[in-house]
């Protein structure tokens, strides 16, 4: 996989091309291409590279026991993984319930395999969820770097709220604005773009996120809009589940003071009404401003989705549907998986507890019949005879 990945990375542009917008995980066995590095130490725990070692170590190990025999072969590579995956988890998942039947009580043995199950899926069953959830929420191990992100930097202005804290501090030092809009880099920018939400684009929707709204070539600026009485007004942002918002901005206060109507006819703070006029700060657009309500309304919705960028959606023909970045299928991936274990467990858990309900044997029915006296079972004209 990293050598593919490797393979189809585009490299040009690092900063608004990187490889979670091609769709690209990077962290496969250990490999970073985002990092700079071939193999990156940080990421060697991350996930798959510990558990070969360990399950390389294992056959190693059980290769002791079968000198003389075949080599081992995959069913007892997995039933080996299976058994002491069962002791590693502190408990005694690896023993069937059905084993301690031999020689325990029923009520002490279903007690020990119900203690060993509780054993198991505290420590087995939690990895895939947090796992997920990690992924999901970003944490030191899931650099948005490597994944993208998350939905919720988005949900709480996480980026915008830092490049107005980056822009403040250079108004408090006399700059302007276009001088302190200028000194934002397009990577915290691209950050604040709603593209770049995982929980954005479809989930099933097959490609890439440059598949969706394009390559983005470069970040056009700041729009900043005011009313004819002067007042800075604010775009609303799209909510990350929202296809479609209406286009509305509000003054500093929180009043809607523009928008774009449904109905013209009923309208009353449209922005031909209003008066709204945009101006750039930084970006290629710097010192750009428009007062046609075309131009304006165009920049209004584009600025729904956080900051302008030009998209290159020739390239891959790209269809301008949003798409999941791979944090969000990895966060899917695992959760399903979580799922899928959970329940395997409760399942496996509930046949062995009660195998004689779910093989249609009723416990009673030993005063009836006994088993194994008959050839044919409750015909005593068949009983079996000793050798």
């Amino acid at each position: 996989m990293a050598l593919y990945e490797l393979a189809v990375f585009d490299p040009s542009d690092p900063v608004l091309d990187p490889t979670w917008t091609q769709g690209i995980s990077n962290s496969w066995g250990g490999w970073s291409i985002t990092r700079g590095t071939i193999m990156d130490p940080g990421i060697w725990c991350y996930e798959g590279v510990t558990e070969a070692i360990f399950a390389f170590l294992l056959c190693a190990f059980w290769q002791l026991f079968g000198i003389g025999k075949p080599l081992l072969d995959l069913p007892k590579i997995v039933g080996i993984n299976l058994f002491l995956s069962g002791l590693a988890c502190f408990g005694f998942g690896a023993f069937h319930v059905t084993v301690l039947r031999d020689s325990l009580s029923s009520y002490c043995s279903r007690t020990l395999g119900i203690l060993a199950g509780l054993f198991h899926l505290s420590v087995c069953l939690p990895q895939p969820f947090v796992v997920a959830g990690t992924m999901w929420y970003g944490s030191a191990t899931t650099p948005i770097e490597l994944f993208g992100p998350t939905r919720y930097q988005w949900d709480q202005g996480y980026f915008q709220q830092e490049i107005y804290r980056r822009v403040s501090a250079g108004l408090a030092e006399n700059q302007s604005l276009s001088e302190a809009w200028s000194k934002i880099p397009e990577k915290l920018a691209f950050y604040d773009y709603i593209g770049n939400n995982p929980a954005k684009g479809g989930l099933f929707r097959a490609g890439s996120m440059d598949n969706g709204d394009g390559i983005a070539v470069g970040w056009l600026g700041h729009p900043i809009f005011r009313d004819k009485e002067g007042r800075e007004l604010f775009v609303r942002r799209m909510p990350t589940f929202f296809e479609t918002f209406p286009v509305v901005l509000i003054d500093g206060d929180g009043i809607v003071r523009a928008d774009v109507p449904f109905r013209r006819a009923e309208s009353k703070y449209s922005v031909e009404q209003v008066g709204v006029t945009v101006e750039f700060y930084g970006g290629e657009l710097n010192g750009v401003s428009y007062n046609d309500p075309a131009a304006v309304k165009k920049y209004a919705r584009r600025a729904q989705l956080g900051e302008i960028f030009e998209l290159d959606r020739a390239t891959l023909k790209s269809d301008g549907v949003f798409r999941s970045s791979p944090r969000g299928w990895f966060t899917f991936g695992h959760a399903s998986f979580a799922l899928l274990f959970f329940f395997g467990h409760i399942w496996h858990g509930s046949r062995t507890l009660f195998r004689d309900v779910f093989a249609g044997i009723d416990p009673d029915l030993d005063l009836q019949v006994e088993f194994g006296a008959f050839q044919k079972i409750g015909d005593p004209t068949t009983r079996r005879q000793g050798v």
